[in-house]
């Protein structure tokens, strides 16, 4: 299906000649700015040529009308030599580029594809959005991001487990969410209105850690001039997280063990055994059972730490949701710092698609966050990428399916690699994949829809 270009302007030779030159779109013609806004309410336009100087209504005015009325229309105006300062503040009342006569077509279609391009990455980006935002609405929480099998199957344990006051360990690589995982736990629980506190166990000294967890009394060491509650006080009638856990030393351990198992503990120094109601959710990187074999982690505690377990799979197997983690870190971090950015190309999509992502959700939000900040257009490039996940993306003539995808998911991922391998070309991807273009545009349709 072609696009449509309306091409105004008062000279027959100019508007004629450009339809010609413009032979791969369909094209309207107007010999002036009010036969052209006639026909921008009548027909379907994908884009506006129009020249600034015209009879009865004028390309500024015209301008004003399609940009107040019809602001996804892009108009690019035509100039003479004399009048470029007016072209330029027609550029700043929202047309998309200017062109001085005689027009070189050459410029002219090159501007034109541009402009397409852009619109294409904007149209998919609000596609993007929109199922981030459906698929938001249909979880219980919707801090987790992701529609990829491993995903789902997580959120089904967690909702499962929330519940209950079982205890859960949660295992997988760093930056992969851990935490998150733990605090949809605790939003689900019905301990959700009592405190949820987290400790990082790696980020504490081990002189200091006991302290933290199980607080002390005045005198208990040299600094403690007054009585201090621990976490797990703190945490009675809550959640308590221990993050890294396979990070403490044996004597905490003991101490944990005996909350798990009696529900007490006395602080640093004193004698008085304080009772805690509290459930616990620990999350390691670390393989505990081969800490176990080294004699570093307890296997009982191990065993009452692991009543449950959820492990959180790792970016590089859940890759069909790298786009939809992009268009939330987008979102984000483009309001943040106040920045107007719509999309990524094509290109950048595939990057961001075949990297591997050693640092796993972590390591996307950061990369995400500096190409919004240093990027200097609407959208983001190849060139605004780290040019390590440039590079991982170079050359890669094939496209990674993760085990358990549904026909459904697998299509997904087929069709989004095939548009970034032609840069969003709609016409060519539905070559490569043998179908015609009406039947790839009704998939993409269907896609936004759901």
């Amino acid at each position: 299906m072609k696009r449509t270009i309306l091409i105004a302007d008062d000279e027959k030779n100019i508007r004629e000649g450009l339809a010609l030159a413009l032979d791969d779109y369909d094209c309207l013609l107007a010999c002036d700015g009010e036969e052209a806004w006639k026909t921008v309410n009548e027909k379907h336009v994908d884009l506006v040529i129009s020249d600034l100087r015209m009879p009865v209504m004028s390309g500024d005015e015209l301008l004003k009308k399609i940009n107040g009325a019809y602001p996804m229309i892009p108009v690019v105006v035509l100039t003479g030599h004399g009048t470029v300062e007016a072209a330029v503040d027609s550029m700043r009342n929202g047309a998309v580029d200017f062109l001085t006569k005689p027009v070189n077509i050459d410029h002219l279609e090159l501007l034109i594809k541009r402009t397409f391009a852009n619109m294409d990455v904007i149209e998919q980006n609000n596609a993007m959005s929109r199922e981030l935002e459906e698929l938001k609405k249909g979880q219980k929480y919707s801090k987790i991001i992701g529609n990829s099998t491993a995903v789902k199957k997580m959120m089904a344990t967690i909702e499962q487990v929330a519940p209950t006051d079982s205890t859960v360990l949660i295992t997988g690589e760093s930056g992969v969410g851990k935490e998150l995982v733990a605090d949809a736990i605790h939003s689900l629980s019905k301990r959700k209105d009592g405190p949820f506190v987290k400790v990082n166990c790696s980020a504490l000294a081990e002189t200091l850690l006991e302290s933290e967890l199980f607080g002390h009394e005045k005198g208990a060491f040299t600094g403690a001039i007054a009585q201090k509650k621990g976490r797990f006080e703190l945490a009675d009638g809550g959640t308590i997280f221990l993050d890294e856990i396979g990070e403490i030393n044996q004597s905490v351990q003991v101490k944990i063990l005996r909350v798990l198992q009696e529900h007490e503990f006395e602080r640093v120094g004193g004698e008085k055994t304080l009772k805690v109601d509290v459930r616990i959710i620990a999350a390691t990187n670390r393989n505990l059972e081969e800490a176990i074999a080294k004699g570093t982690f307890r296997q009982d505690l191990y065993y009452r730490l692991n009543v449950v377990s959820i492990k959180v799979p790792p970016l590089r197997e859940r890759k069909e949701d790298i786009l939809l983690l992009s268009t939330e870190f987008l979102s984000r971090f483009a309001k943040k710092n106040s920045k107007n950015v719509d999309g990524f190309t094509a290109k950048a999509k595939s990057m961001l698609f075949n990297y591997d992502w050693p640092g796993n959700i972590r390591e996307l939000q950061n990369c995400i966050e500096s190409a919004v900040v240093m990027t200097k257009h609407s959208v983001i490039d190849v060139d605004d990428l780290p040019s390590k996940i440039a590079q991982s993306g170079e050359n890669k003539d094939f496209i990674q399916i993760p085990i358990g995808s549904t026909l459904d998911q697998a299509e997904k991922i087929i069709i989004a690699n095939t548009l970034s391998h032609t840069s969003g070309n709609k016409t060519k991807a539905a070559d490569v994949l043998g179908i015609g273009r009406k039947t790839l545009l009704r998939k993409l349709q269907e896609e936004s829809n759901e």
